[in-house]
Parts: C-alpha cells; structure tokens; sequence
C-alpha cells in the first residue's frame, strides 16, 4: 500500500515517471477515487468530511493517507485510511474509507485518540460481504503509522467477535526503482484483490456458509456514498 501525504501528490507525480495524479499510468491516484465524486481533490473533501462530523480541523491540517492506487488504470481498494494532523504534527483524528464490491463507499471518523491509536466501536451499517450480518459491529483500531503499519478491524455481535482481520508492514521510502520492483513483484495487484474477494466468496457459498442478500436489510445501509 502507498502511504501518500496528501500535499505531495504533485510533487510525487512530477518526480517519478511511473506515477501520475488524475490521468492514466502504471500508478495513478485520482482525487475521484475518494469519498464523493465531484472536483475537490482529496484532501478538501477529507477535511470538509471531518470537520462537518465534529472534528477540529482546519485547511492547513496536512493528511496522510494509506491506501491502494490505480494500477494500470484499475482500481479497488477494501478500506483506506486517512490520518490528519495539526500543524504540530499532532494526530486530530482518523477515518477508515470502507469500500465494498458495489462500488459503494462508508467512512468512519475515529476521534477516541490513547496511546498512539484511534479507536472506535460502531454499528456496520454497510454491505461488505454477504456472509456478513448488516446487524454486527465494527471495532476499530488504527496505530497512527510510522515505521510499522498496524491497523485491526474486526466485527461483533455483542461481546462476541465474528471476525478478526489486521493489516501490518514495514515502511519504505518512495523511490522510482521501488515502483518498478512493485510493478514486476505485485502485477495488477487491485485486480488481484478483486478476483481473490470473488474467489474465497465462490468457496465460502460452496461449503454452505449463509448468504445474505444485497436487499435484505436496506434500513441498515446508511450513509452511503457513490
């Protein structure tokens, strides 16, 4: 995943020939790939997002964002994460950008700040999978990123918890020969991760696992962006 400061995506695109910000590339960040579609780049939208929730936040709040890019023009990524700071580089707050395979979109916003991590425990209301109850529980807990990247968000019904997923890795510096070794390592890895999701779902409705329909429960999808 890039971790990207949301200032820098200009200077990144004009330093690196793989890279580009709003048009075609091996690796491209589009600012419409994030929250609403329309003609604010990334960061407004971020910030305007935060701050209508309840944060304090301001403009020159710099944030970064980790997250997959468009490779080779194609882009799907299950849940992104800004983190925005104060001019102190001090962490104000955190939101996870969930995204399921409807091209629907949900954010998050994470204010509960302890010992270098956000937290939040919230009702789901969003399709992500339909083996998944509308009905459970997301628990949030993202380390703000620095060296090491740590981020846990698993579901409840409850006390009980009915599933566990992490998201961990090292951080390297944003280098043009780094890109090329991505590229040659992880070939169109955002497609792979989109066939992979239909792959283990095809298993999962195989064994007989229950299926919940897209349709079942549309009073517990709320809000929703596309």
């Amino acid at each position: 995943m890039f971790g990207i400061c949301l200032d820098e995506i200009d200077e990144l695109s004009r330093r690196f020939i793989l890279l580009s910000h709003n048009r075609f590339n091996l690796f491209s960040f589009y600012d419409q790939d994030h929250l609403q579609k329309d003609n604010r780049s990334a960061k407004e939208k971020i910030i305007a997002y935060a701050h209508e929730n309840g944060s304090n936040v301001t403009d020159d709040c710099h944030v970064q964002l980790i997250t997959l890019p468009r490779i080779a023009g194609y882009i799907f990524n299950p849940v992104s994460f800004y983190f925005i700071f104060n001019e102190k580089n001090e962490p104000i707050c955190a939101v996870a950008e969930v995204s399921n395979t409807y091209r629907e979109m949900k954010p998050y916003l994470l204010t509960q700040y302890t010992n270098d991590r956000f937290r939040l425990r919230v009702p789901k209301y969003f399709y992500v999978s339909p083996f998944s109850s509308l009905e459970l529980e997301f628990d949030f807990d993202l380390k703000v990123p620095n060296k090491k990247l740590d981020i846990k968000i698993d579901e409840f019904e409850a006390d009980r918890k009915i599933l566990a997923s992490s998201l961990s890795g090292n951080a390297f510096p944003f280098t043009g020969k780094r890109l090329i070794w991505y590229a040659i390592k992880y070939p169109l890895l955002t497609l792979k991760v989109i066939t992979l999701i239909h792959w283990h779902a095809l298993r999962l409705k195989l064994k007989g696992l229950h299926h919940h329909p897209k349709d079942e429960n549309p009073h517990l999808q709320k809000p929703i962006l596309r």
